[in-house]
Order: structure tokens, then C-alpha cells, then sequence
């Protein structure tokens, strides 16, 4: 396969330093569309209305190509959006390994599996090469929550199973990832003037730190972890804090442990507050006395893939005709592929070799992009 490695850097590099945090992906969404139309007049693009939904200033895009080769339709996803810091991105490259200037993210997570799919229909269009029809996806604010992917309209898509390409590694698939329960708590106490009243205060914040001393934090077992990611609470050092607010999240692989283990933290909080006695020379008005308000919600459903699935054998093929050997693990984090998973859409997720993700130490190796192009062109052009 004749992968143009200089090509697919360039429009790496130029993606790069297209600002596009989450919420603000438009004009990358206006360079694709562009590119789109004027490299391949033979595709449909569409968009959905995901912004009213996501409150993204884009919408979710979904580029269709009829297919040359018999066989059911696949997609492609990747996300448009990139954490921060992500504005004024400058690319450095040393050889074949690319990084950000180091006061921002390179935004690999997700723009290289971007470029990988853009060059990958390059070279089936050179080649003319026969293929399946095929989707590609580009969903909006994916690092906040998974929102585009939530919203997506599925009816856009010709494809019912695919590929999310946005993991670590390369040659590698996964096949397997936790769902995760986000929650968060408000602690409200009692203001007062920490200098002069200090006895007519409850103080909020560390109520709240006595509730996150107790619970099960990090990796709680093989399957299952836990984090506090988020405190705020108080106005001023004058002042004893009248309320603390806590978010955190729970992932498990075991839906049974994710419900377990989110009750264990719920009822440890609460214990805290009910539990709650006022201190020596407390002088607080009758009835006064700490209250929370706990909320918990589904980030995403857990995904898993049985090894005999259509999306997993697809990939064994493509990799025989690759003499490469492609492993096959289960992940830590959630991505869109948890979304389409749990609405029915068969997806399993392609490493494409970025490292250090969300951090200004984040880098890509130009090689990995390639081997990664070379398994999409590969799957694209393997029939049923």
C-alpha cells in the first residue's frame, strides 16, 4: 500500500492548529466539509441538529461513500473536539514523532485518526481500489461528556457496526470498556464570620472532606475504579463556608459493581452527615444542622464485544492479508464507542498510537499513523 507519509503529516500538522476545544468545533467541521467536497464529489455529507442538544456551535457530521464492493456497510468514527489547553497549537516535529510546543496539547486525541481515515481514502481513490460503503463519523464534544455521540441522529448512518478510532496504541483493538456512573454532592452548612461568630457556623468544606475520607478511591478492584475530580465551596477566608460542592465518577466492568460500589459511596456520604454532631461551645440557632443533596447519573454504558463479533472478524481478516498480528484488550476509559454500543451500533475501538493523551507532553509517531491507515485501508477493501 502506498501510504504518502509526507501528505498524511501535512494534513495532520494543519488540523492541529485548527482551535477546536470542546464546543467550539465548527471550524473544523468547515475544513472537513470542504475537503470532503472537493477531493471526492462521490460522497453524501450530512449533518444532524446534535448542537441544540450538545450546546457545540457544530453539529455531529456523518460522510457517506457508496461502496465498489459487495458487502454490509462500516463506519469510521473519530471526535472533532480536543481538551484543553488546545487554542494556538504549534506543531514540532522531530523525525517521525510529532509534539506541541509544549504549552498546549498536540490534539492527536482525536485529529490523527482523522488525517489516518483522510489519507486512507486517498490512497483507495489512487489505487482505484475496490471498497465496502462506508460511513465516516465525526461526532462534536466528546470530552465532555460524550455529548455528540449521545445526540447523534443514527438514522444519517447506512452502517450498523464500525470502528472508533481514538486509543493508545497500535495494532490493537478494543474490545472492552467500563461503563461509568458520574455523581456529584452538595454539602450546605452553616455561614457566620470566622473572626467573630465562629460557633454559629457549620463549615461545609470540611464536613465534605470528612464524607471523601472515607471512601473507596482509585483502583477499588481488577474491574472498578473511582475518582474525585472536582471541590468547590466557599466565597471567602473570612467567611466559614456555607456549602461545598464534590464531583466524582465510579467505572466498573460489572454493571453489578458499578451499582455496588456507587450505593457504598452514597451511603458513606450520607452516614457522614447523619452522623454529624456539633462541636464543643457550638452556639447554633434550634433546628440548624448540615443537609445534603447527593445526585448520581450514567456517564455511559460499559461495552464489551464477544471475540466471534462481525467487527472483530472483519479485523482478522484484514490483519491475515497484512501478516501483522493485531491484540485484542479491554480499556480503562469510555469513548463514543460505549454510546453506539449501547444503542445496538456494534463498535469496537482502533489504537492509533498516540501517547500521553490529554497532557501538553502528548505525542504521535508518524510511523503508527501509517501502520493504522494501512489496517482502515485493509478492513475497507476485505469482502464479507
Amino acid at each position: 500500500m502506498n501510504i504518502n507519509s509526507e501528505r498524511l503529516a501535512t494534513v495532520f500538522t494543519a488540523m492541529c492548529s485548527i482551535d477546536s476545544p470542546s464546543g467550539q468545533e465548527a471550524t473544523m467541521s468547515a475544513f472537513l466539509k470542504n475537503l470532503f467536497a472537493q477531493e471526492f464529489p462521490e460522497a453524501t455529507i450530512a449533518e444532524d441538529d446534535s448542537a441544540q442538544a450538545t450546546g457545540s456551535d457544530a453539529n455531529n457530521l456523518v460522510i457517506h461513500f457508496p461502496g465498489t464492493l459487495a458487502g454490509k456497510p462500516i463506519f469510521f468514527n473519530c471526535h472533532l473536539d480536543t481538551v484543553e489547553p488546545a487554542r494556538g497549537v504549534r506543531v514540532l516535529r522531530e523525525g517521525s514523532r510529532f509534539s506541541s510546543a509544549g504549552d498546549t496539547i498536540l490534539g492527536g486525541d482525536d485529529k490523527a485518526g482523522i488525517a489516518i481515515l483522510i489519507e486512507a481514502i486517498r490512497c483507495i481513490k489512487e489505487a482505484e481500489l475496490c471498497h465496502l460503503p462506508f460511513d465516516f463519523v465525526f461526532t462534536t464534544s466528546e470530552e465532555i461528556g460524550l455529548r455528540g455521540a449521545k445526540a447523534l441522529d443514527l438514522s444519517l448512518l447506512h452502517a450498523k457496526e464500525g470502528y472508533a478510532l481514538d486509543s493508545t496504541g497500535v495494532d490493537l483493538l478494543i474490545v472492552g470498556a467500563p461503563a461509568a456512573n458520574h455523581f456529584r454532592f452538595t454539602v450546605t452548612g452553616a455561614a457566620a464570620h470566622a473572626g467573630l461568630h465562629p460557633e454559629r457556623g457549620i463549615n461545609a468544606i470540611q464536613l465534605a472532606a470528612r464524607c471523601l475520607a472515607d471512601l473507596p478511591l482509585g483502583r477499588i478492584d481488577e474491574e472498578s475504579t473511582a475518582n474525585i475530580g472536582r471541590i468547590s465551596g466557599g466565597t471567602a477566608t473570612n467567611i466559614i463556608p456555607e456549602t461545598a460542592v464534590v464531583e466524582g465518577e465510579i467505572r466498573s466492568h460489572s454493571p453489578e459493581k458499578l451499582a455496588r460500589y456507587s450505593k457504598q459511596i452514597q451511603n458513606t456520604i450520607q452516614g457522614v452527615i447523619d452522623g454529624w454532631t456539633p462541636g464543643p461551645g457550638a452556639h447554633l440557632a434550634s433546628g440548624v444542622r448540615p443537609r445534603l443533596d447527593f445526585q448520581i447519573s450514567q456517564e455511559y454504558p460499559a461495552m464489551h464485544l464477544d471475540r466471534s463479533a462481525s467487527v472483530l472478524r472483519r479485523v482478522d481478516k484484514a490483519a491475515a492479508l497484512l501478516q501483522r498480528e493485531i491484540r485484542y484488550e479491554r480499556a480503562g476509559g469510555g469513548s463514543d464507542a460505549n454510546i453506539f454500543n449501547g444503542k445496538g451500533v456494534q463498535t469496537a475501538i482502533i489504537g492509533i498510537g498516540m501517547d500521553h493523551v490529554h497532557s501538553t507532553d502528548e505525542t504521535i509517531d508518524l510511523r503508527d499513523m501509517e501502520r493504522t491507515a494501512e489496517l482502515v485501508i485493509a478492513i475497507l477493501t476485505t469482502q464479507d
